[in-house]
């Protein structure tokens, strides 16, 4: 065990396999074509020649979209390759414009339509909203998208990501559109039958019952006695526009990891991805993450984190948990407990430091034998690896990614489900400057929030604001500032350090220009 394991943490320790490698799984997912074969983003406008030159580790040449307008809101955008840790930019990143056109009901349907729709817009007070008329202009719903995704073990999950994720969305976003289209008064919107009203109890029933059930029911009487509920006191839960969109977001990230598990004998998606995306929708942006990607907004001198980094030391609680619930996921090889150190054979019967799921926290407890297994969660920071083999929690794909040389499964501890932060765009005047940053880790490893922020403003104030490049320049100053130059053999930023071997791929929305295009 201790041999494989080594020589997993070899092989990952550096950060992602090279090449488009199966992630462990067995088998050669080249015998399979890909759902979509490789290339860079449409928007950049790339020949075939110029994605080649791209794709050069030496150079890494720094790349920006050809026009600006092929991107919504003047929206800015630059991207760069790694050193050499993989062949393929393993990044990929997809901006749209969506329609979402709305479902009529089928023929011969309109009266059970009808009732469904008076059901979904009652309110507790009586009160019903005239659906149809209020989506009589609402046949389409449009949403402004921006996605990256950051690929490891190959970039084949992250092509497919880019290419089908927002028309999941988009799907989600349709079965909830005649409520989407209806006035926000954040009420109770009924989405199934008509909830449950008290009822009198029938003459000649059990005393005994009735109490039983009256306690259930949280009341002891009819309405209107005391310490009893309003007649209607099982009404609907209260459902807002923005959490039927959040809603959305979450079941298209499942849906499209299911996908990518479904049709993995068909097609070559190898590995994973991380992904984080943002929908601009009535007024909105919805910020969804699913890895070590992140988002800011910059307004008025502000940082606005917009996400958090999904890594095995944040989420360390939620792993130990689901190995403590089901330690057969370890394999009878690891342990969920975390130990500051690995534990030796002779520490057996004293006493050392540890932590459990339960536990922010440390506290003692005496060595046994079980603790001698690997930990679930190895090494630290940036570093730090689920099973010894993965550095991100959260994202698509890897559904063939196993421990090295054994049959144990990474993906169980992998969630697909994606934080979505909200920001209501349309509440703040926002100025030319005022923008959200979306970057992989290639960026955020070797940035901190502040100096992109100082990086962006710097380079914007110095700018025509008329200018509808320079967004696009300022990311590129960004990938700049992330990447360095090379000197000595090694890519350095400023103050010496080193820069970031990873891929690098930056999008610079501006706010102030965009917001009022669907506010």
């Amino acid at each position: 065990m201790l041999t494989r394991v080594k020589s997993a943490v070899a092989t990952f320790m550096g950060g992602v396999i090279a090449g488009g490698g199966g992630g462990g799984a067995g088998g050669d997912p080249s015998e399979v074509p890909p759902k979509y074969p490789y290339g860079r983003p449409d928007f950049l406008g790339l020949t075939p020649d110029e994605v080649e030159c791209s794709a050069d580790h030496s150079a890494r040449p720094i790349v920006i979209p050809k026009e600006s307008k092929r991107l919504p809101w003047s929206t800015g955008y630059a991207e760069v390759i790694n050193a050499g840790k993989s062949t393929l930019n393993e990044d990929q990143a997809c901006c749209d414009v969506m329609l979402v056109k709305r479902k009529w009901p089928p023929s011969g349907a309109t009266s059970n339509w009808a009732l469904k729709a008076r059901r979904r817009s009652s309110f507790p007070n009586g009160e019903v909203l005239g659906l149809r008329d209020n989506l009589a202009n609402c046949d389409d719903l449009t949403f402004h998208y921006w996605g990256l995704f950051d690929g490891h073990a190959g970039c084949g999950a992250a092509v497919v990501a880019s290419r089908l994720l927002h028309r999941h969305i988009a799907l989600h976003l349709q079965e909830v559109m005649d409520i989407l289209c209806a006035p926000d008064l954040q009420a109770p919107i009924c989405l199934g039958e008509e909830p449950v009203r008290w009822q009198p109890p029938p003459p000649h029933a059990n005393p005994r019952a009735l109490s039983r059930a009256a306690s259930l029911r949280g009341a002891a009487g009819a309405p209107g006695s005391p310490g009893v509920p309003p007649a209607r006191f099982f009404a609907e839960k209260r459902v807002s526009h923005e959490s039927l969109v959040v809603g959305a977001i979450e079941n298209a990230f499942k849906d499209m990891d299911a996908q990518m598990e479904k049709e993995r004998a068909a097609h070559d998606t190898s590995g994973g991805c991380t992904a984080l995306v943002v929908l601009g929708l009535l007024g909105k942006l919805y910020v969804g993450n699913a890895g070590d990607s992140r988002a800011i907004i910059l307004r008025g001198g502000q940082v606005i984190p917009m996400s958090r980094e999904f890594t095995p030391e944040s989420e360390r609680q939620r792993l130990q948990f689901l190995a403590y619930m089901q330690p057969h996921l370890l394999g009878n090889e690891f342990t969920h407990l975390e130990f500051p150190r690995r534990v030796q054979r002779k520490e057996v019967g004293k006493r050392m430091l540890y932590r459990d799921f339960t536990m922010s926290g440390w506290a003692y407890k005496t060595i046994v034998d079980n603790d001698l297994k690997y930990p679930l969660i190895y090494g630290e920071g940036k570093k730090a690896r689920v099973l010894a083999t993965i550095g991100v929690t959260r994202g698509l794909g890897d559904h063939n990614l196993k421990v090295h040389d054994s049959n144990i499964y990474i993906k169980p501890f992998l969630s697909c489900c994606p934080e979505v932060n909200v920001y209501p765009l349309g509440q703040y005047e926002h100025h030319a400057d005022d923008v959200l940053v979306l970057g992989t880790d290639g960026l955020w490893d070797v940035l901190s929030n502040q100096e992109v922020a100082e990086a962006v403003a710097r380079f914007l104030s110095n700018c025509d604001p008329d200018d509808r490049h320079r967004y696009s320049m300022a990311a590129q100053d960004l990938v700049m500032k992330a990447r360095g130059v090379l000197k000595d053999g090694a890519w350095r930023i400023s103050g010496d350090r080193l820069g970031s071997g990873d891929d690098i791929s930056v999008y610079v929305i501006p706010l102030g220009r965009g917001g009022d295009q669907f506010c």
